[in-house]
């Protein structure tokens, strides 16, 4: 186990907490009506479902670079081209096709436990993520590293975390973000296109015969 491969997992994890999407549209909607201890509520309830994903997705990722450094290659091809196709989605999106209300929810800690556990796009999103940001470093994976993989990544949507409850904290920042939505998610995208190209030339070269022994 490296210093490297641990940190990977980590930022792939920090990257899954702090991404735009509906789960942070949630977070700032709940702390603007309820306060920052709603919104913490919330997420320590959603930090179960992002255990579970990202362990789920790591154990594919072994399991298939156990099977074969092809079969994990093929993997990096198709998180590549899913993490370029939600990338360019958020680059062309409009106005008024996120956000919900969060008015309603009376119980942020079973409402965030239940949110996390049953978005439908969190599983492929942190198999995409992780693939994208481990597949440089897939020949040294190993069942024995899974419980410290599945540590540092949580720890790293933790770290996440721990920022969107200082932000929410703060006046007027679910106003700017509100304001400044169509930006912040667009910058998403174009990070999500950049992991994408990462994959893509990690795992491209293996299939094509192209990378160096």
């Amino acid at each position: 186990m490296t210093a490297s491969l641990l940190l990977a997992a980590a930022l792939a994890g920090f990257i899954y907490g702090i991404t735009p999407g509906p789960g942070v549209l949630a977070v700032l909607g709940i702390g603007a009506d309820r306060g920052r201890g709603a919104a913490t509520s919330f997420l320590i309830g959603h930090l179960a479902g992002d255990v579970l994903w990202n362990a789920l997705a790591l154990v594919a990722i072994v399991g298939v670079t156990e099977i074969g450094s092809t079969v994990f290659d093929v993997l990096g091809v198709l998180s590549g081209g899913y993490l370029f196709w939600l990338g360019w989605r958020a680059v062309r999106v409009r106005r008024g096709s996120e956000g919900a209300s969060t008015a309603g929810i009376r119980r942020p800690l079973m409402h965030g436990l239940t949110f996390g556990l049953t978005n439908p796009k969190a599983y492929p999103v942190a198999v995409a993520t992780l693939t994208a940001l481990l597949s440089a470093k897939a020949g040294m994976l190993t069942w024995g590293m899974l419980p410290a993989l599945v540590l540092a990544s949580c720890l790293g949507g933790f770290a996440a975390y721990l920022i969107l409850v200082a932000l929410v904290g703060v006046p007027g920042v679910r106003r700017a973000y509100r304001r400044h939505e169509i930006l912040v998610t667009r910058a998403s995208g174009v990070l999500f296109i950049g992991f994408a190209l990462h994959a893509l030339t990690q795992s491209l070269p293996g299939l094509l015969g192209l990378r160096r022994a």
